[in-house]
Parts: structure tokens; sequence; C-alpha cells
């Protein structure tokens, strides 16, 4: 597993941008890091943003944030 596998990624659309948001709260926690016209698009953006944070924190020096950021489970019917 890559440094950057542990860390939640996520896109959704955005109606006020109306564009494709990308998403990683433990490395960006203060919102939307990059956007597409597509999903897709958007995605491999925030692949390669957050590839290059892991890089740039490793050869830095510094600690790698925890990855706290877990998804939803699915609710289960009672």
């Amino acid at each position: 597993m890559k440094a950057e596998d542990r860390y939640l990624k996520f896109v959704r659309w955005s109606d006020e941008d109306h564009a494709y948001i990308g998403y990683c709260p433990d490395l960006f926690p203060w919102g939307g890091v990059c956007h597409g016209a597509s999903e897709d698009a958007a995605y491999r953006k925030l692949r390669m943003l957050v590839q290059e944070e892991v890089k740039e924190l490793a050869e830095g020096g510094q600690e790698l944030p925890a990855s706290n950021t877990r998804p939803m489970r699915d609710a289960v019917l009672v």
C-alpha cells in the first residue's frame, strides 16, 4: 500500500460552482482542493494533489497526518 492510499478521497458535485469538487479532509481540512468538468477528471486531479502533498511532507522530514476520516457505513434497516 502506498502512503497516499491511507487517506479518504472523494468527489462531489457543487451546484454553486457548477463543477465536481475533490476533497481529502485529512490532508486538506479547509475544503475542496480541485475541480473538474467530470467526476473522473476531478478525481484524477485530487489523486495527483494527494500524491504531491505526501511526497512533499516526506521530503521535508515531516510526519504524515493521521488518517482519521472514514467513509460512512451503510445503515442497517431494522
